[in-house]
């Protein structure tokens, strides 16, 4: 019998742990404007290089170049960089909330802005977004009431889900937003399925999909894609690669061994992977993804490479598992600095308008913080009856006694 050594299992470990320096010199940058665009009724098979490819737009002069820049409408740039800037200004002083102990839990979205902006506005009214926690640009850049999603984050007597969901947990269905899930991944199987429901109505509208990394590992990411695969329904699969799941970086989750965006390969899936810290890149490709469900060419799934420059939480310290500087290191930049500099280089933004609008985000969302907080913080004014309301369409008598003994 030959002789082996005792067998092992790899347990990936990331480039660098807190103390050391930031090192991203494997994480190949191609130059902006040399990724080719395809036909957007292109056959998944002749596209396929797009997934390991990184397809960028804005070039290190901001200026917009290659065949992916486009055409863009100043109003809707102009649009973008104010609705990042305000989902920026809403993240900070909801930060805040949370410190001063006026909710219990918040989520920002630091660096991930361009994402959730740019393709909202590449959608149509009556589309449906199944989101996770970070998208929170979605509602923001098609001016939802800021004060609903602060009273939400309170869980005041103005919450629109009277308490029922953990802060952050919003759900606005006349704003094409789906309520998020606080399981992992269970969102990507909704989208399949509501738009699998849409052609079956032969209704003309398209459904989009939110993940993490990280939850891509888990069964519902595949489920979703073998569905997809199968039905071919309008549907747009985002992944975003912020980098980490929580403490744990993407490599846990198989994203060393290759791209996030060829998983969608083995299942005949046209994907494509982008800068999702370009805003130009990330609307562009949104409406190419979004055109193909649209005239009934099946789903696409988009791998949105960024980084999480913030907590995961409100209860996390990155501290503890990467370098304090890695997030300044990050080599695809700021997306709202990079969109900034374009419009100054266009001459349709300049430092001074900048300063202005932060200004002004920072006190339109001081002053709705304010009068959120007149209907209560941390739960106050929620009453006990919710608890009993909208579960069952009769009330089982147990319950009825219950609420009859809290008076309720």
């Amino acid at each position: 019998m030959p002789e082996y050594s005792p067998l092992t299992f790899r347990v990936p470990e990331p480039p660098v742990r807190p103390g050391g320096e930031p090192d991203f010199s494997k994480f190949d940058v191609p130059k902006a404007g040399t990724v080719r665009r395809p036909e957007v009724d292109s056959d998944p098979d002749d596209m396929k290089d797009l997934a390991t490819s990184l397809i960028r737009v804005l070039n290190r002069n901001a200026e917009a170049v290659g065949p992916w820049a486009g055409d863009i409408d100043t109003d809707l740039l102009l649009h973008g960089l104010r609705s990042m800037m305000r989902t920026r200004s809403f993240d900070e002083r909801m930060m805040t909330l949370q410190r001063q102990g006026k909710t219990s839990f918040y989520m920002k979205c630091t660096g991930e802005e361009a994402i959730a902006v740019g393709q909202q506005l590449a959608l149509l009214p009556g589309d449906m977004n199944f989101p996770t926690y970070r998208q929170q640009g979605l509602l923001i850049c098609q001016d939802y009431p800021i004060v609903d999603m602060i009273c939400q984050i309170l869980s005041n007597e103005r919450d629109p889900l009277h308490g029922r969901q953990l802060p952050v947990l919003y759900s606005a269905r006349e704003y094409g937003f789906f309520t998020i899930s606080g399981n992992l991944g269970t969102q990507y199987i909704h989208a399949v399925g509501w738009a699998m429901a849409s052609a079956i109505k032969g209704d003309t509208k398209i459904a989009t999909g939110w993940i993490g990394d990280g939850s891509t590992a888990e069964n519902d990411f595949h489920a979703a894609l073998v569905n997809a695969s199968v039905y071919q329904p309008p549907v747009v699969l985002n992944i975003v690669n912020n980098q980490w799941a929580i403490s744990s970086y993407q490599g846990i989750a198989g994203g060393d061994l290759a791209t996030f965006a060829e998983r969608a390969l083995g299942y005949g899936i046209p994907s494509l992977r982008v800068d999702g810290n370009d805003f130009i890149a990330v609307h562009q490709v949104s409406k190419w993804a979004i055109e193909r469900a649209r005239r009934n060419l099946g789903p696409t799934l988009i791998e949105w490479v960024t980084y999480r420059v913030a907590p995961h939480s409100t209860s996390d310290d990155p501290s503890k598992y990467r370098p304090r500087e890695e997030s300044a290191a990050w080599p695809l930049g700021d997306p709202i600095l990079r969109l900034k500099n374009h419009l100054i280089q266009r001459g349709l933004w300049s430092e001074e308008r900048h300063k202005q609008a932060e200004a002004e985000f920072d006190e339109e969302m001081r002053l709705t913080a304010k009068e959120a907080e007149r209907y209560g913080v941390m739960g106050e004014g929620a009453s006990d009856r919710d608890i009993f309301e909208d579960v069952y369409k009769d009330m089982p008598p147990h319950l009825s006694k219950q609420r009859q003994e809290l008076g309720v």
